[in-house]
């Protein structure tokens, strides 16, 4: 696949970038890059693609890519509303390997973060305590100068790499071919599968949209991404109702519905398929965790 190659932009005084967005539609498309890419998003929340892993993302998420893999995150549709209740906040490090010199990483002291830049590959999703750990160096970076910039980039891939709460999201089995597909044809698949989840997208509508015969684009897609169409759009709902589960405001029956799913048994079959617990059990556990 060709994603978006995307040019990250340094300010000539520094040795990596580090910035805040306050707008959804900044690199909201299939793209990769050779920085790697160390994001929080202070207020936000959406559809995250990483290779071949698609999952919801949330306020407070922090995730570590690796270079070259591709990636976007999709904002909710309210983010995109003239409304200044849903702002989104994000704070984005992009750095590569060298950016300290080429033998910086090989040295012994730095063997468990070259380890975790490995990881990375695939990307990692940051969890617990270290995630709010890593958010608030991240925070620091933002406005920290000279050598203290350095230091607290570095303190915070220690803390990744010291840390037992991260979760790899591609499967080791994605394969990135730069040359091999078109962005615009996969970045119009995923945008128009987001907006029309809600019901059902035959293959013959979905291979219109990217210009191919429905034989064809189911061997493709599969080839691309590792998973049929049906699988993709099946984890799009899965993602949409985590969602709706953590706000807690609509009944678990009504999310059934608002995230695509047709009946309630298929729900449950998928969701507990994908999530390994049932939507209340998903429910309740982030509850406990989180009030």
């Amino acid at each position: 696949m060709k994603p978006h190659l995307l040019k990250v932009t340094a300010d000539p005084s520094s040795s990596f970038s580090v910035r805040q967005d306050r707008v959804p539609h900044i690199n909201t498309m299939w793209h990769y890059h050779p920085e790697i890419e160390l994001i929080h998003f202070k207020d936000g929340n959406g559809t995250q693609f990483i290779g071949d892993s698609i999952k919801p993302f949330h306020s407070g998420d922090v995730v570590l890519l690796g270079a070259e893999i591709p990636h976007y995150w999709s904002f909710d549709e309210c983010y995109f509303e003239n409304s200044t209740q849903y702002i989104p906040d994000v704070r984005v490090a992009h750095f590569t390997e060298e950016f300290w010199g080429k033998e910086f990483l090989e040295l012994p002291e730095n063997q468990n973060i070259r380890s975790i830049l490995k990881k990375a590959r695939q990307g990692l999703q940051i969890k617990g305590g270290t995630k709010e750990a890593v958010a608030e160096l991240l925070e620091k970076i933002l406005v920290a100068h000279g050598t203290r910039r350095l230091i607290l980039l570095m303190e915070a891939l220690d803390t990744i790499a010291s840390s037992q709460e991260t979760e790899i999201l591609s499967t080791i089995g994605f394969i990135h071919k730069h040359k091999e597909i078109q962005n615009e044809r996969l970045n119009a698949v995923y945008q128009y599968s987001l907006k029309n989840f809600k019901r059902k997208i035959h293959v013959a509508e979905i291979a219109t949209i990217a210009n191919m015969s429905p034989n064809s684009f189911c061997r493709y897609f599969k080839s691309k991404t590792r998973k049929t169409y049906s699988i993709f759009l099946i984890e799009i709902r899965v993602g949409i109702a985590c969602r709706l589960l953590l706000s807690n405001k609509i009944s678990i029956k009504e999310i059934c519905f608002e995230s695509g799913f047709q009946n309630f048994t298929s729900f449950h079959k998928y969701f507990k398929l994908i999530i390994k617990k049932t939507p209340r059990a998903y429910q309740k556990q982030y509850l406990k965790d989180n009030f």
